[in-house]
């Protein structure tokens, strides 16, 4: 089971693709959007897609939870306001809640920021990349931003770890 978690940034408009192309390399996939994340792509369509409703909101304490448990998360696209919250262990929104339960399970968590070059740089960010990848979390950043958000870099990291996965390794 993926977990797709994704953020309001520009290259989520792309998220429909990338989640045929992980339905394609035989995921279950259930996609958790933040509230601005849901805006750029249509929730009803991926809902549709991977059989599993498109959650953005915490459900109520007595509410069953209609996701079934992860085997890896991905955060993508991940803003430089998300990557700075789960470096920081901050839970505000359901997709970081998430997250941060998935690392504190040890679950594998693959993140693909997505910001432009100046905060790129910001010492909190380059500070917080190398603390999440501390903590084992695959990070995969754009090789040439000026060719567009790294989706195939993504699937490919995904793919291998699917192959570990229903290898039993």
């Amino acid at each position: 089971m993926l977990y797709v978690i994704t953020t309001g940034a520009e290259p989520t408009v792309n998220l429909p693709r990338f989640v045929d192309s992980v339905l394609a390399q035989n995921w279950d996939t259930c996609v958790i959007a933040t509230p601005d994340a849901a805006r750029f792509f249509d929730t009803g369509r991926v809902a549709e897609i991977t059989g599993h409703p498109v959650r953005t909101q915490f459900k109520d304490p007595d509410q069953p939870d209609v996701l079934p448990p992860a085997d890896v998360l991905l955060l993508a696209p991940a803003t430089f306001n998300t990557i700075n919250k789960l470096a920081a262990g901050i839970s505000d929104t359901l997709a970081l809640a998430l997250v941060n339960e998935g690392i504190g399970q040890r679950l594998p968590v693959v993140a693909a920021p997505w910001v432009n070059e100046a905060l790129g740089r910001h010492p909190a960010f380059v500070a917080n990349i190398a603390k999440l990848r501390d903590w084992g979390i695959a990070i995969i950043e754009s090789k040439d931003p000026s060719t567009g958000f790294p989706w195939d870099q993504v699937s490919a990291e995904l793919a291998k770890r699917y192959a570990v996965l229903t290898s039993g390794a």
